[in-house]
């Protein structure tokens, strides 16, 4: 297999290189259409104010400048084909080398109260939804965040992960469907769905013919008024029937044009994602079936979007032009724009929303494949049923577990056996900084995407379906009046009621009780551990209070200590960041507060 870095190297190379083609040949143009130009100039001065040639003499170079024109939107077309093609690339050279927090969309707008969102960065700077997006539109967010948060069911699960291996391999295809709009723009396909959603206006038939019969005569009556075929006060009768028509069926009007203002900026977007679709075959059963949800009575739903994107364009001329609004307003072109508009609003705005569904899928998966082909060394994981011990048999084991989101050069891997013949809870011990909550987040991020359908950062992993509680990232909240402590038990509340479901939990308790005294941390810990693993869930529990290793000898062989530890050498603090069995033997509190300066 090609590497990814390589690869996208050369195909920068490659439109970098049709740019500059593209510039030169821009600037020839330029050059010739103005050379076109003063020639027809020439042409008419000496046709029209001289009179030395035949005003024949106009065609040529008239039709060599619309000749330039159009060849010239095509060469503009190419170079932002190609620089889009190329930025396309080049962040996937900046997610390749680790430089890409902070850029393309972050999913802060899904940030919310949920289970484990915030806990394992699933959205914001640098987080697993920046890493992966490269959707273009609000559908194609809206699918890959709710892959993030909310696992698949198993058979879900295969079918994504077969989809993600063919696209994987489908290089033009994900950077043609990223690359369909402008840099800065993100379809807003919410308010087209909401379009879609609404009632039709119901204009009737007889709307239509009225507006088309009032509108031709009054314009006829306006131009033979001007030219003195009829008089004045005829044109102004048929102008006083125009505006009645007009006024009949203002509000009506006014609705379908205020309806379809606000989703008509991504019908271009949605379209040319269709027509990329439309166009491509695919083996994957569930690429197949999303593609199938497109075609409707054998008719490619881009065609539709199409006509609707022509009728609006039209609209927009109407209210925007002046010199086209000179002509429309007699010939009430608003009211014959707004009846083919409703029309087509109901007769294929209620697909409108599963077309929605499956670009934003498609996109989600292209997401997901594109994060694959990038990682070629990260496996997709083993996801299998529950055995015979039902809740119990819970597990998730991975070799050479490490975190996403960090480079993989600096990444240090371990191996965890957690759930199944393994104990079912680990208490994890270690001393500032030395990579406990890591842990925490690796575990928990890579079951994301586990159960999202993507490969995961590891060198193997099996696991059951799992439900995600986590107290990575607890605050306390002036505007509710509660502290952190309160805040972590609210939490924990939530965990423990989650376990009681049908799907098994991992929880993943960062710190567990740490706002509380020693003794009241070392019972009520052991009665919230004792209860998610009496249901079945499984997980890990970190801690700065050695006490709490009692929990293991509680919990008897479904427990069991490890631990992070460091080492001070030259007086600085080194970590290696190896798990170890059994619990951490120093603390490097006082070395790190005497690093710091302070003298303890």
């Amino acid at each position: 297999m090609t590497d990814p870095g390589s690869e996208y190297s050369r195909r920068i190379k490659r439109a970098s290189d049709a740019i500059r083609r593209g510039e030169r040949r821009h600037e020839l143009i330029a050059n010739a259409r103005l050379a076109v130009a003063a020639a027809m100039a020439a042409c008419l001065w000496l046709s029209l104010g001289s009179g030395a040639i035949s005003p024949a003499w106009l065609i040529a170079p008239a039709a060599a400048f619309l000749v330039l024109v159009v060849t010239h939107a095509r060469v503009l077309g190419g170079h932002e084909r190609f620089a889009r093609a190329r930025r396309f690339y080049e962040r996937g050279l900046d997610r390749i080398g680790g430089r890409w927090a902070g850029s393309g969309p972050d999913g802060a707008r899904f940030l919310d109260d949920h289970k484990y969102a915030r806990d394992l960065d699933l959205f914001g700077r640098g987080s697993l939804f920046q890493l992966l997006s490269i959707a273009r539109t609000e559908a194609g967010e809206d699918a890959l965040a709710g892959w993030l948060l909310g696992p698949a069911p198993i058979a879900e699960v295969g079918a994504r992960q077969a989809a993600v291996r063919e696209l994987a391999g489908e290089i033009v295809f994900r950077e043609t469907l990223a690359s369909v709009a402008a840099e800065a723009h993100v379809g807003r396909t919410s308010a087209l769905g909401q379009w879609a959603a609404r009632s039709s206006v119901g204009l009737q038939r007889g709307a239509g013919i009225a507006f088309l019969v009032v509108g031709v005569l009054t314009s006829v009556m306006l131009m033979l008024a001007f030219v003195g075929r009829v008089p004045g006060s005829a044109a102004a009768a048929a102008i006083a029937v125009d505006v009645a028509v007009a006024w009949h069926w203002r509000r009506r009007v006014a609705e379908v044009i205020h309806g379809v203002d606000a989703a008509s900026d991504d019908l271009a977007i949605f379209r040319e994602l269709l027509e990329k679709v439309e166009g491509a075959t695919f083996a994957a059963p569930w690429l197949a079936r999303v593609r199938e949800r497109l075609v409707v009575d054998g008719e490619p739903p881009s065609r539709r979007i199409s006509r609707l994107e022509t009728l609006v364009s039209l609209l927009n001329q109407t209210q925007h032009n002046p010199f086209v609004r000179v002509i429309a307003t007699p010939l009430l072109a608003d009211g014959q724009l707004a009846v083919a508009i409703d029309r087509w609003h109901a007769a294929h705005g209620g697909h409108l929303a599963g077309w929605l569904e499956a670009i934003g899928e498609l996109e989600a998966v292209s997401s997901i494949a594109t994060y694959a082909y990038e990682h070629p060394a990260d496996p997709f994981p083993t996801v299998r049923e529950h055995g015979a011990l039902g809740a119990l048999d819970a597990l998730i084991w991975a070799d050479g577990l490490a975190h996403p989101l960090l480079p993989d050069a600096s990444a240090v891997r371990n191996d965890l056996r957690v759930g199944g013949a393994a104990p079912h809870v680990y208490l994890v011990s270690g001393s500032n900084m030395s990579g406990k909550s890591t842990l925490l987040r690796a575990v928990g991020v890579n079951v994301v995407l586990a159960l999202a359908g993507a490969p995961v950062r590891a060198t193997a992993m099996t696991l059951t379906p799992l439900a995600i509680g986590a107290t990575l990232h607890v605050v306390d909240s002036l505007q509710e009046g509660y502290s952190r402590f309160y805040a972590e038990i609210l939490r924990i509340g939530s965990i423990v009621e989650l376990s009681r479901g049908r799907t098994p939990v991992l929880f993943l308790l960062d710190e567990i009780l740490h706002g509380t005294n020693s003794y009241d941390r070392r019972i009520g810990a052991e009665a919230i551990v004792g209860a998610l693993v009496a249901a079945g869930a499984i997980g890990l529990v970190t801690t700065h209070d050695l006490a709490l290793a009692e929990l293991v000898a509680a919990l008897g062989p479904r427990a069991a200590n490890v631990h992070f530890e460091d080492q001070l050498v030259d007086q600085h603090i080194v970590f290696d960041y190896r798990l170890r069995a059994g619990v951490v033997e120093r603390s490097n509190a006082l070395a790190l507060m005497r690093a710091i300066g302070i003298d303890v």
